[in-house]
C-alpha cells in the first residue's frame, strides 16, 4: 500500500505541475466555456434554457477526455519511450500498483477539472437540475473509456506519434462530439458516425443529466458501457512496457 499511495501522489504532483498539460485539461475547457458562454450565434438544442445549460457538460465532457486521454496517453507514453515503466515496474511498486496510482491521479484530477467548470457555469448563470447520481456514474463510464483509449494508444505507439494523434482526436472530437454544437446539428451521416463516439455519448449524458434533467437517452448508456469495458480490455491486451 505504501509503495502506491508514494506513487499516486508523485503521480497527482506531476499532474499538478505540468504547464502544457494543465492547459489542455483545464484551461482550453475553461477558455471553451467562457468563450462560447458570450456569444450569441452559438447553435442549441431546443430543450435548452441558456448557453450554460448546454455548454457547461459539454466542456465537462472536454475535460474528462483530455485527462483521460489525451494527458494519460501523451505521459504514459513518454514514461513508455524512456524505459520509466519498465523500471517501475520490476520495482516493488509492481505493474498493478503503478497502474492504480495513474487511474488515481486521472480520478483527483477529473475532481478538480469539475469543480471548476461548475463554479465557473454558476458564475455565468448556470443552474444545474437533474440527477447527480446518473452524473457520476457517465463521468466514471467515461473516464474508464477515455483512459483506456489513451494507455491503447500509449501502449502502442512511439510518443511522438501520440502526441499527434491524441491532440487530432481531441480537436475531432471537440467538433463532433456534442461538446460545442449539438449533435443534432450535424449532417445525417456525420451525426450517425458521432453517436458511436463515447464522446458524444458522455455529452449528452451529462447534458440530461445536470444540464436540463430528465432520464439519460438508452443509446448513450450502451454506448458508455461499451466503451468502458471495452477501451480497457483492448488497452490491457496490446499494452507494451517497452518501445
Amino acid at each position: 500500500m505504501k509503495p502506491y499511495m508514494t506513487q499516486a501522489k508523485t503521480e497527482i504532483k506531476l499532474a499538478l505541475t505540468q504547464g502544457e498539460s494543465l492547459l489542455v485539461t483545464i484551461g482550453i475547457p475553461v477558455i471553451v466555456l467562457i468563450g462560447l458562454s458570450l456569444t450569441k450565434a452559438l447553435p442549441l438544442p431546443k430543450t435548452a434554457h441558456s448557453a450554460t445549460d448546454f455548454l457547461v457538460p459539454g466542456t465537462m465532457t472536454l475535460a474528462i477526455m483530455a485527462t483521460g486521454m489525451v494527458s494519460t496517453s501523451i505521459a504514459t507514453g513518454v514514461e513508455r519511450s524512456y524505459g520509466v515503466l519498465k523500471r517501475l515496474g520490476t520495482t516493488p511498486l509492481g505493474r498493478p500498483a503503478l497502474l492504480m496510482a495513474k487511474i488515481t491521479s486521472i480520478l483527483v484530477l477529473e475532481i478538480i477539472q469539475l469543480a471548476v467548470l461548475a463554479i465557473i457555469g454558476v458564475l455565468l448563470g448556470w443552474h444545474p437540475v437533474g440527477n447527480a447520481i446518473f452524473f457520476v456514474i457517465s463521468a466514471v463510464l467515461a473516464t474508464a473509456a477515455f483512459a483506456g483509449i489513451g494507455l491503447f494508444m500509449a501502449g502502442t505507439m512511439k510518443s511522438e506519434v501520440i502526441i499527434g494523434a491524441a491532440n487530432g482526436i481531441y480537436l475531432i472530437l471537440l467538433f463532433i462530439g456534442g461538446i460545442i454544437m449539438p449533435i443534432s446539428s450535424l449532417p445525417g451521416a456525420l451525426e450517425s458516425f458521432a453517436r458511436l463516439l463515447p464522446a458524444a455519448a458522455l455529452s449528452e449524458a451529462l447534458y440530461h443529466s445536470v444540464g436540463i434533467g430528465g432520464g439519460v437517452p438508452l443509446w448513450a448508456w450502451l454506448n458508455l458501457i461499451i466503451w468502458a469495458i471495452a477501451a480497457p480490455l483492448i488497452a490491457s491486451k496490446t499494452f507494451k512496457w517497452e518501445q
